[in-house]
């Protein structure tokens, strides 16, 4: 029951209301006549109390609502349960809308009789203005995410499970949203990074330090693996409470394949320079070292016919002798590293040849070491050097006999192979015979296996190795247009593989050269003219020419040997390659327009002569003996 109000308290009342400007109050009668109205009315809707008192209140609904029966509808409600609550768009006396919060509660007299409403009305215009605008931005913003397809973005709880899932997760990931909304995000992650607990520190770093940025290897639904970068921010209410994660990812992939395509090209690269540096350093080295073994080698001999029959005399010559060849068997190596070593190359039966070396592998391995071969009978020829190709197995060979200390199986196989871009090998695109030799030993570690090729390197200790032989190898194979490649991990063996070009016509492994028989002296006296700017190989050559009977000269410089030969007439020149100002092939050059008829012998301890050049006169390879000179000689 409503209680009575004194004339003082409907006063105050009265006065309260028609002094509020914010909420338009206003009576209506049970009809819906409206029969008062406070200022706020006024200023809401633009009507005076004149203009409106005895109107309808239904005037202020827009012309749909009103067809609706809206009006009539709310003050039912407002009578039958005791209170209308609602919003919606409303009329002003200049038909402009506004947005309005429209209470409307029933006045009841003691008896409950109805006698009219209390209604008031808010104006939530520019309330609605800033929600729609907020609505229409996530709209906008939600539309943004949804566009985007090349990007992940999602939102994390607190915990890392998955609230929401964009068309780009969809696609680089392959989860649909009723696959992964709920998940945890780990499930992205690796093995070994959730074991790391990689997940969990990305949240917390997030969390701590405001964001969290990383790139590293992630799963998809299929289980492949795609390099990701990473981006998570926080994201925080009001009061600064932690409420979730945004999560952004991009598939890189493509850029790291590139990265590491690029990285890997200038490793080849520095390692190419590096080699190149060095192999021009070892072949000089190796030049050097030729001439000086000439000298050793070709006085020892001289000297050991000239001693009496002494045979503790002749033991010493001898093993001198044996050393010095042992050394120039060396520079062959050294020569063979750096690329000058003399190359024959002729299409090679593989498979024919290793065959041809089983008896000399079974003798130089041991009985501790079982030997398997596995070459398919279609197998091509390859381009090659039969004898260069046969040191080079001999030396992959004991190489890895001497990584198996117990003995163990070796595996001698050949394949052919067409190499494209994309080969390990780095070769140009083509048909490879690939000769490989396998063992069961040790293996090497990564450090080890990077250094493996190097010349001059080697694990096998003080005095039991030279580090020559992989270098070797490795060097013959870039001479002939290939590659050596070499695989192995610690404890699980080695493969060392030499790949070489397919020859393009079959042809059949030529039988190993015989030894041909001792050719017969030369003229009994020649005028020699020795040219070396190296004395001591000068003196040796000389020396050796007159133990054969013939007249020598020496001359130090190929200027110095231009001017004997203005001044007298000689049979033959014997020069060095590798002198300061002139070369030997420019000495030939210069003897073939003056003196034609001049013959002439190229000494030198070099493949390689300059681009172009073409050389017509019989080579002598130092470090040479008499021996070597006279069958020269021999052949003029």
């Amino acid at each position: 029951m409503n209680r009575a109000y004194t004339p003082e308290e409907s006063d105050r009342y009265r006065i309260l209301v028609e002094a509020v400007t914010d909420y338009a109050i206003y009576m209506l009668d049970p009809a819906g006549i409206v029969s008062s109205w406070n200022a706020g009315a006024q200023r809401f809707k633009g009507y005076t109390p004149d203009e409106i008192i005895g109107q309808h209140f239904s005037r202020f609904y827009t012309a749909d609502d009103r067809a609706s029966g809206l009006p009539a509808r709310a003050l039912e409600i407002s009578a039958r349960e005791g209170k209308f609550e609602a919003e919606g768009w409303r009329m002003r006396k200049d038909g402009t809308r506004f947005w309005a919060h429209v209470v409307i509660d029933p006045i009841r007299d003691s008896s409950g009789a109805l006698t009219g409403f209390a209604k008031v009305t808010r104006d939530l215009t520019e309330r609605r203005a800033s929600e729609e605008a907020l609505r229409q931005s996530q709209e906008q913003f939600r539309l943004l995410v949804q566009g985007v397809t090349d990007y992940a973005i999602y939102m994390l709880s607190p915990e890392g499970i998955v609230t929401n899932w964009n068309p780009g997760a969809q696609r680089i990931k392959g989860y649909t949203p009723v696959e992964i909304v709920g998940k945890h995000f780990s499930q992205f992650y690796t093995p070994e990074d959730r074991a790391a607990g990689r997940p969990e520190r990305a949240l917390r770093t997030a969390a701590e330090e405001g964001k969290f940025e990383a790139e590293g290897w992630r799963l998809r639904k299929d289980g492949s693996r795609f390099w990701s970068h990473v981006i998570i921010d926080p994201i925080r209410d009001e009061q600064g409470k932690l409420i979730g994660f945004a999560k952004i990812t991009r598939d890189a992939t493509e850029r790291k394949e590139a990265q590491d395509s690029l990285e890997r090209a200038r490793e080849a690269l520095f390692q190419s320079q590096k080699m190149d540096a060095i192999g021009q350093l070892t072949g000089g080295v190796a030049h050097d070292f030729n001439n000086l073994l000439m000298a050793v080698l070709g006085s020892l001999e001289l000297l050991r016919k000239r001693m009496p029959d002494d045979p503790a005399q002749l033991r010493l010559v001898d093993n001198a002798i044996q050393g010095a060849r042992r050394g120039a068997t060396l520079t062959q190596r050294m020569l063979s590293f750096a690329r000058r070593q003399e190359m024959d190359v002729v299409p090679l039966n593989v498979a024919a040849l290793v065959h041809g070396m089983s008896d000399l592998l079974d003798r130089t391995l041991g009985k501790d070491v079982e030997i398997q071969t596995d070459f398919p009978q279609a197998l091509g020829p390859a381009v090659a050097d039969d004898n260069q190709l046969e040191l080079a197995l001999l030396n992959l060979c004991v190489n890895a006999r001497d990584a198996m200390k117990h003995g163990g199986n070796i595996v001698i196989a050949g394949r052919e192979e067409d190499v494209d871009l994309r080969h390990v090998s780095g070769l140009p695109p083509g048909k490879y015979v690939c000769l490989s030799v396998t063992d069961t030993g040790e293996g090497m570690d990564a450090e080890t296996l990077a250094r493996a090729s190097e010349p001059f390197f080697t694990t096998k200790g003080v005095g039991k190795g030279t580090g020559l032989g992989l270098s070797m190898v490795h060097g013959m194979a870039e001479q002939m247009g290939g590659r050596l490649l070499i695989r192995s991990t610690l404890g699980e063996g080695t493969t060392a593989e030499i790949w070489l070009a397919s020859a393009t016509a079959a042809a059949q492994a030529q039988d190993a050269p015989t030894e041909a028989p001792a050719p017969q002296a030369g003229p009994r006296k020649l005028k020699v003219l020795a040219v070396d700017d190296d004395r001591l190989v000068l003196f040796n050559t000389v020396a050796m020419l007159e133990d054969l009977g013939h007249e020598a000269v020496e001359a130090g410089s190929g200027v110095e040997a231009l001017e004997l030969l203005a001044q007298q007439s000689f049979d033959l020149v014997i020069t060095d390659q590798s002198m300061p100002r002139m070369s030997g092939t420019q000495l030939m050059d210069a003897i073939a327009q003056d003196w034609p008829g001049t013959k002439m012998i190229l000494a030198t301890g070099y493949a390689e002569l300059p681009g172009g050049v073409e050389v017509k006169v019989p080579r002598l390879g130092k470090p040479f003996n008499e021996h070597d000179l006279k069958k020269v000689l021999a052949g003029l």
